[in-house]
């Protein structure tokens, strides 16, 4: 499909970004999701500014207060790093970053790319839908075919959050950073994303004009473990019906602190707070995970055609705790 013309900037600082931005440009990353937007017609930018090479945001740095990740770091870069790779205490989001789309999409997807991309709802994606998200009156999955939508914190938009490494990273106690007009500040990841009760217009707390630079993951506590699974409908590369990363905090067999986060479920990475709770201060044994797998959907209000997303996350949950249990 053809593309309209547009304008194309390269930034070669993140001042002369920040300007683009303010002039109207959009800015321009691995591209992964943005251009396939534009060739199917769903969005016309008139230009584009490309903030690829902006100095410094590339770049994994381990600081005392935690790893410092660049927004434009290719997500194959980071599976790669030593910082990530090889480390039980990150093993989530290593794992999440390897179930990330294809090979050759890693190479190319950034991190902040991944972060900040668009609902994939088959509603949002056809440009003959004018949905609520696009600034309509109608969410079409709440009455229409709905297998894929939220079952937990929807409404009046059901679109999910499908990003792997945001669930890790949120399951991580991760933070932001953003540029803007007004200068910088920090975001807690569990701020960053926006149920659509919120705004049912954006899925992120990015104001006009703000750049996402960098991502800061705390270094993990003596005795963390993690990880990530994800059930597909195809073996092949797919995005997930149901998603989770744990993350807990091992006193022997007692768990000190857990973090428990789903995807797909929602629209946006969602905490299960029950479950984290049911599992803090417990032998991490057969029960305790039992009862935390079923507190995972705890609030859960499937539609007409997604009902089975509760026992899928219950039983994704489930193995996530069982893989932390066996260490």
């Amino acid at each position: 499909m053809a593309m309209n013309r547009f304008a194309y900037a390269r930034a070669a600082t993140v001042p002369e970004a920040l300007a683009a931005l303010e002039e109207g440009c959009t800015p321009l990353a691995g591209g992964t999701d943005l251009l396939s937007m534009a060739k199917e017609d769903l969005i016309a930018p008139e230009c584009l500014v490309d903030i690829k090479r902006l100095p410094g945001l590339d770049s994994i740095e381990e600081r005392e207060d935690g790893l410092h990740i660049g927004a434009m770091v290719r997500l194959s870069a980071l599976a790669n790093a030593p910082a990530v790779a090889g480390r039980p205490e990150l093993a989530c989001l290593y794992e999440a970053l390897l179930h990330t789309a294809s090979p050759q999409l890693r190479h190319m997807a950034t991190l902040g790319g991944n972060l900040l991309q668009r609902p994939h709802c088959w509603y949002f994606r056809n440009k003959l839908t004018h949905c609520l998200r696009k600034g309509g009156k109608t969410c079409y999955a709440f009455r229409g075919e709905n297998k894929y939508h939220a079952i937990l914190g929807g409404g009046p938009c059901y679109i999910v959050h499908v990003s792997d490494p945001a669930v890790a990273l949120l399951a991580l106690d991760a933070s932001v950073r953003v540029v803007g007009p007004d200068g910088e500040r920090t975001v807690p990841l569990s701020e960053f994303y926006l149920l659509p009760r919120e705004d049912a217009h954006r899925e992120v707390a990015l104001a006009p004009g703000e750049l996402l630079t960098e991502v800061t993951v705390p270094i993990p506590p003596a005795g963390a473990r993690g990880t990530y699974h994800k059930v597909a409908e195809r073996q092949s590369w797919d995005f997930g019906l149901v998603t989770a990363a744990v993350q807990v905090v091992l006193q022997g067999d007692v768990v000190e602190g857990a973090r428990v986060a789903l995807g797909g479920v929602a629209p946006v990475p969602w905490r299960a707070i029950a479950s984290e709770q049911s599992l803090t201060g417990q032998t991490l044994d057969d029960a305790a995970i039992e009862t935390a797998a079923l507190a995972a959907t705890s609030g859960a209000r499937p539609l007409q055609n997604n009902a089975y997303k509760i026992e899928l996350a219950q039983g994704v949950v489930r193995q996530a705790l069982r893989s932390v249990q066996g260490g």
